[in-house]
């Protein structure tokens, strides 16, 4: 079953759900359906669309949070699934400088990278290698961060996401 993200009512993105559960707040009147996914779900009575995006109707009040948790798939969603080292898919994630050589487990220590390369680097620094990351890792902000860190985000929840500064890890 596809997932459904799920906007506050300022349109700010709060998280994901399955279909099921986003079809219930819909049918309950507790959200609004912005986009459909395309799916249809046939019962005896007819059918209605799945949705890929809904709107709750009221506001809901989020704690605030100042970091995004450090996760695998976070740090795929931040490096657009890419080896940082090579841009071939990633597989596994690295420690730029090695943990072995005091190398923090942080958001700026952390890259994706694909087998072949992390296995080549070991516990080396990159300097002793002569490689180059296409960019440095940072923390990723905002609030969308969270959504992307939860999986792969669909193509239809950009324009939700583009606001709060992910456009680069769906594209």
């Amino acid at each position: 079953m596809s997932r459904t993200l799920v906007l506050n009512a300022t349109y700010e993105p709060l998280g994901v759900v399955a279909e099921r559960r986003a079809l219930i707040l819909v049918l309950n009147a507790r959200a609004t359906m912005v986009e459909d996914s395309g799916g249809v779900l046939h019962f005896a009575g007819g059918e209605i669309a799945l949705p890929a995006v809904i709107k709750l109707n009221k506001f809901i009040r989020v704690p605030y949070r100042r970091n995004v948790p450090l996760s695998r798939r976070a740090i795929f969603a931040r490096d657009g699934g890419k080896c940082v080292y090579c841009t071939a898919p990633a597989t596994s994630i690295d420690h730029v400088v090695p943990r072995s050589r005091g190398g923090a487990h942080h958001w700026e220590n952390v890259v994706s990278a694909c087998h072949k390369c992390n296995h080549l680097k070991a516990d080396k620094h990159l300097k002793e290698l002569g490689w180059r990351m296409r960019a440095l890792p940072r923390e990723p902000a905002g609030a969308a961060w969270r959504v992307l860190g939860t999986g792969r985000a669909d193509e239809s929840w950009l324009p939700y996401l583009e606001p709060f500064g992910v456009e680069a890890a769906i594209a």
